[in-house]
């Protein structure tokens, strides 16, 4: 899946009033936004890379993500039944910071650096 499509999914589920997601635990819709913006991490990571510094790839890779959680949320609070949530974003913004540290961490590695 491209970035772009991956970007248009994320933008079509927040666009529904409703998500008929089961609920298993408390906090899941937390661990839903964090895994979704993990593998948008993934997917920016691996569409620019080699484009930019290492250190400018993790930067913006958390940036982008984080500035797409927070239009996503920008955009749920027009959609009845939906509301935004800043801690729906800070999910988004963890997943894709955890993401790209490990994202970061193996580069290093393969790097010889460590």
């Amino acid at each position: 899946m491209s970035l772009l499509s991956y970007c248009a999914l994320i933008y079509y589920l927040s666009d529904q009033t409703v998500l008929p997601v089961p609920h298993f635990f408390n906090m899941q819709d937390k661990l839903i936004h964090a895994s979704a913006y993990a593998v948008m991490a993934w997917l920016f990571w691996h569409v620019v890379h080699g484009l930019m510094s290492l250190n400018l790839l993790v930067v913006t890779t958390i940036l982008f993500c984080s500035l797409y959680g927070i239009s996503d949320e920008w955009h749920q609070s027009f959609i009845d039944g939906r509301q935004a949530d800043v801690y729906d974003w800070l999910a988004d913004s963890l997943g894709a910071l955890l993401l790209t540290l490990t994202l970061w961490k193996r580069e290093l590695v393969l790097l010889g650096r460590k």
